[in-house]
């Protein structure tokens, strides 16, 4: 009996737990302004987390806060993890325009493939040459892109270039407003958690967002269609970033650093692409079980959509020079990380 208790103060001295593994150390809080049940909560945040408490040997706790709710709103989110208020999060730099406008090279028009994880991977490698700079307020744990983006809205889908004339259409991001401006719809900005509410009050007729996004954002009620364009490359993407305090990186010792190290970088950053992939094969099939109206415009259609997003992608350029960027090297650096990812 004295052997037992002698050896439970032991392992409560030494931080052992009565299996034997290390006892927790730390908790790590880290938020997002999304439903749980959405793909990259499901798919990457979810697993990521469990997978890091594993590799740890239960030392280091991650707690995911959907909805924020730990407070404020979507677009504070890189200083809420810059400044410590969590640990770390999920970042839109979009949602902030104008702070991280390197960003808006891949979120324009037909700049990356349909496959979230071969533009996450673009994105990775695109950002060590461009973006660390900018992100060196954080430790960057992955870099991302969504899947394909679509058009959704009441009514009728939308079958030719016409049929945008005076929408008022939801968009994430400065690139692809830019472009509904050109279509002739009215782009109003917002983060996606405003989107369903603003469909059911009528301050939008629709808007673009992912098949992944669907079903947690209830747009097979909200909405009757949703379009996409035809070929490989989507109409518009979204940039993303996982991210961590760097004084809740610092503060861990060397063996925990190494388990973070090792579930960051471009493996990670394709796999919270692959979770988009996964998000939005299942919500193509909850939008196809409603019976939500599937469109692909024609390939003239795609074409004209193609030279408006070329204007999008030449103003953008000379937007970024006159701030001293070079607008075209970054263009070309991005359309050379896509195609260096395609023909992996």
């Amino acid at each position: 009996m004295k052997t037992l208790v002698k050896s439970a103060a032991l392992a409560a001295i030494f931080g052992l737990g009565a299996s034997g593994v290390y006892a927790q150390e730390v908790t790590l809080r880290f938020q997002h302004f999304v439903s749980p049940a959405s793909a990259n909560p499901t798919h990457f945040m979810e697993p990521w987390a469990r997978k890091i408490e594993a590799e740890s040997n239960g030392r280091i706790k991650v707690e995911l806060y959907p909805f924020m709710q730990l407070g404020g709103a979507a677009s504070e989110m890189y200083d809420q993890i810059a400044e410590g208020i969590v640990d770390g999060g999920w970042v839109i730099p979009g949602y902030e325009p104008g702070r991280f406008p390197e960003t808006e090279a891949l979120e324009l028009p037909f700049m990356v493939t349909k496959s979230a994880e071969e533009a996450s991977r673009a994105a990775w490698e695109f950002s060590q040459a461009h973006l660390m700079d900018d992100f060196a307020d954080v430790k960057v744990l992955a870099i991302h892109m969504h899947g394909r983006g679509l058009v959704y809205k009441k009514g009728p889908a939308i079958s030719k270039v016409e049929d945008f004339e005076g929408l008022k259409l939801r968009g994430p991001s400065r690139p692809v407003t830019l472009l509904l401006e050109k279509l002739g719809a009215t782009p109003i900005g917002m983060p996606v958690p405003q989107f369903p509410e603003s469909l059911a009050l009528g301050v939008v007729d629709g808007g673009v967002i992912t098949y992944e996004q669907a079903p947690s954002l209830k747009l097979d009620e909200l909405t009757d269609s949703h379009t996409d364009v035809a070929g490989d490359m989507s109409l518009y993407n979204l940039y993303f970033i996982w991210a961590m305090n760097k004084d809740s990186y610092a503060r861990l010792p060397d063996d925990l650093k190494a388990v973070i190290d090792a579930n960051a970088g471009l493996e990670a950053s394709a796999w919270a692409g692959r979770a988009h992939d996964t998000g939005d094969a299942e919500g193509r099939e909850v939008l196809r079980a409603a019976g939500h109206e599937a469109a692909e415009l024609s390939e003239e259609a795609t074409a004209e959509i193609r030279a408006l997003g070329d204007e999008v992608i030449a103003e953008w350029i000379a937007q970024m020079d006159a701030k001293g960027y070079d607008g075209a090297g970054l263009v070309a650096d991005a359309r050379a990380a896509v195609e260096a990812t395609r023909a992996q």
